[in-house]
């Protein structure tokens, strides 16, 4: 019942708080510089979106799942999950200002991005590794493998490569709130399945619940035609909160059907830069990351948002299945 209230207040916050927040930065100009490498579908718009909503978003998840940790008596836990998801928030707030207010629409350089994202992955992998051990679940067993030395280099890359490829994915009206309440909502429900066998569980499920509920409530505002768009803020805040519950969890593994369309984007992109090297020129698919393909193949935005959802619906019950045998 309390992850439901914690989903409730925090589409509230979004669903109240949104409409001035879209005033605010219209007002001030916050709109992401066009880009001509960039899809069809922006250089299209008429009327960009301003960007940052990811701020609603992360203050409506802060709020419910600290006011409702603090009623089932364990702040601690969740607090320890924003470190990883205000890390990452930090990092695309501030590439997002060099694009908004800058108006540069490269951002914040790359090896800044990378150094900061190194940084936060390597604390929360030490803090992970001293709290819980180095050990991490194997799905549809009660079996763990013990990473032993490799943990920490191992989960800082995994923090790293989770959240930009959480940063990758939101190129499209709706897709990244829409797949993200699919697969936290999910991982909610498999940290309530597997309770008792963490440190930070079930208040990491009142967490996953309140980024549900605060992605419903963006989506309000963010289907296509959108009226503002999340932001590097908002994907890398998502891309953090996600990994850093799955290494609270200590289910690592199960990032892999949960954001499965995230990583997909990545992957998409390696093998984009790695095919057109080889060949000297020529394109793997028409465009990188992979939602732009099918955009270019013309498939509307929604239909998009709507086919990578129903796949994460799908692969989360596989995810589930997987997390039965942790059942205390």
């Amino acid at each position: 019942m309390l992850e439901l209230l914690s989903a409730g207040i925090a589409l509230v916050i979004v669903l109240l708080v949104m409409p001035g927040f879209i005033r605010f930065m219209k007002d001030r100009g916050m709109i992401q510089p066009g880009y001509d490498l960039g899809p069809d579908s922006f250089k299209k718009k008429k009327e960009k979106p301003p960007n940052m909503g990811g701020l609603v978003i992360a203050f409506a998840v802060l709020v419910a799942a600290l006011l409702i940790s603090q009623i089932a008596g364990n702040v601690m836990h969740v607090l320890l999950l924003m470190v990883a998801a205000f890390g990452g928030l930090g990092i695309g707030f501030a590439d997002d200002f060099i694009k908004d207010v800058r108006q540069h629409h490269d951002g914040l350089l790359p090896r800044y991005k990378l150094i900061g994202q190194f940084l936060v992955g390597l604390v929360f992998s030490l803090t992970t590794a001293s709290l819980l051990g180095t050990a991490i679940h194997l799905p549809f067993t009660r079996a763990t493998w013990d990473l032993s030395y490799a943990y920490v280099p191992l989960m800082t890359l995994l923090y790293v490569f989770m959240t930009n490829s959480a940063n990758l994915q939101d190129g499209v009206d709706g897709l990244m709130s829409s797949v993200t309440m699919a697969g936290s909502a999910a991982l909610g429900a498999i940290a309530l399945i597997t309770r008792g066998g963490s440190l930070s569980d079930p208040s990491i499920a009142y967490a996953c619940f309140a980024l549900t509920g605060a992605c419903l409530g963006f989506l309000f505002f963010n289907q296509h035609p959108a009226r503002i768009y999340m932001g590097d803020t908002g994907s890398m805040f998502i891309g953090s909160l996600l990994t850093g519950a799955t290494m609270l969890l200590r289910l690592q593994l199960w990032l892999l059907p949960l954001c499965f369309t995230m990583i997909l984007s990545s992957l998409s992109v390696i093998a984009q830069r790695g095919y057109y090297k080889l060949t000297g020129g020529k394109r793997l698919i028409k465009m990188s990351p992979i939602h732009h393909h099918f955009e270019m193949n013309g498939w509307s935005e929604n239909t998009i948002a709507r086919r990578y959802t129903l796949l994460i619906l799908a692969l989360s019950v596989l995810g589930a299945l997987a997390a039965l045998p942790l059942a205390p």
